[in-house]
């Protein structure tokens, strides 16, 4: 099969590098255009394109995935097969180019958490499992006919960060058994309950402050669905505090108010609606991060001091 790969970040490389070890080398891979990264801006590759290179694959880093050019040299390949990993949303002229179609690998058991922050949102909301789910792609986004999946646990102390890391390694095995299936001609897709699906949109910094007013369970997994990125945040006065790790503890007591904060030796705690969150790790604005018991030696807060 002549098959094109599409994905940019490093949630596609697992995808990529098993479909190399297993004998099936795209005949292009495509991914984002370059751009300058980093504090000294130094223009790099994507993490999909630094895979492609070292194996000697060749590179398409369309501007516009609507370009006609683009669109010619695509079809040149003759494909068979895209499989798309972590990548833009293909107009309809090129998914439905290739022979066997066009699938895309997504975070979620779908038809839950259709969008752009999958991982992210499932921990928010408290999910107990999560998953990973490869589907043929049409016009809707995230509604496809679904070819295969595979479930994950989601332990109380898991973060995004670590969720995604797990589903990327699920995922590159489900991608490898889903391109076997299409090339025996063995898949058997089954539609999505539209009634049972769920959004997982772009999360932007202002939807990541945290509501002290809300219950510490809600709290923690705010924190752990957004850490280590984009990062939970709070006020402190003027200063702006990232929370990436937390933990919850007994009742406070009914007279403290949502996040009034309490140092106990070398524990930081915060009181919630329902009880009080011990912060585990945390960053100043323009800091490193680091564990409480070392911010608390570097930066005091007074008595009834509360974050906001």
């Amino acid at each position: 099969m002549n098959i094109v790969f599409m994905g940019t970040p490093d949630f596609a490389v697992p995808s990529l590098e098993i479909l190399l070890k297993n004998g099936y080398s795209p005949v292009a891979v495509v991914t984002a255009p370059d751009k300058p990264r980093g504090r000294g801006q130094q223009v790099s590759f994507t993490p999909v394109k630094d895979c492609a290179v070292k194996n000697s694959l060749t590179v398409l880093q369309p501007a516009s995935l609507h370009d006609p050019a683009f669109i010619s040299s695509l079809a040149s390949f003759h494909p068979d097969l895209f499989i798309v990993v972590a990548f833009r949303i293909l107009p309809a002229k090129v998914f439905s180019m290739p022979a066997k179609g066009a699938f895309n690998l997504h975070a979620s058991l779908l038809p839950k958490y259709r969008g752009a922050a999958p991982i992210n949102w499932a921990i928010i909301n408290g999910e107990k499992e999560s998953g990973v789910t490869t589907f043929f792609l049409q016009e809707k986004v995230d509604t496809g006919n679904i070819i295969l999946q595979a479930r994950v646990a989601i332990p109380e102390s898991m973060n995004a960060g670590e969720l995604h890391d797990t589903l990327a390694e699920v995922g590159a095995e489900i991608v490898l058994q889903t391109v076997r299936l299409i090339e025996m001609g063995k898949t058997h897709p089954r539609n999505q309950d539209d009634a049972t699906s769920s959004p997982a949109p772009k999360i932007f910094k202002d939807d990541c402050r945290i509501n002290w007013g809300k219950s510490a369970e809600d709290i923690h997994n705010f924190i752990r669905g957004l850490s280590p990125y984009p990062a939970a945040w709070t006020m402190h006065g003027g200063t702006l505090l990232k929370v990436y790790r937390s933990e919850k503890t007994g009742d406070m007591g009914q007279e403290a108010a949502p996040g009034l904060i309490k140092v106990d030796g070398e524990r930081l705690l915060v009181a919630a609606k329902d009880g009080m969150l011990s912060i585990l790790e945390i960053q100043q604005e323009g800091k490193k991060r680091m564990a409480a018991a070392e911010f608390l030696r570097g930066y005091k807060f007074d008595s009834r001091d509360t974050l906001r």
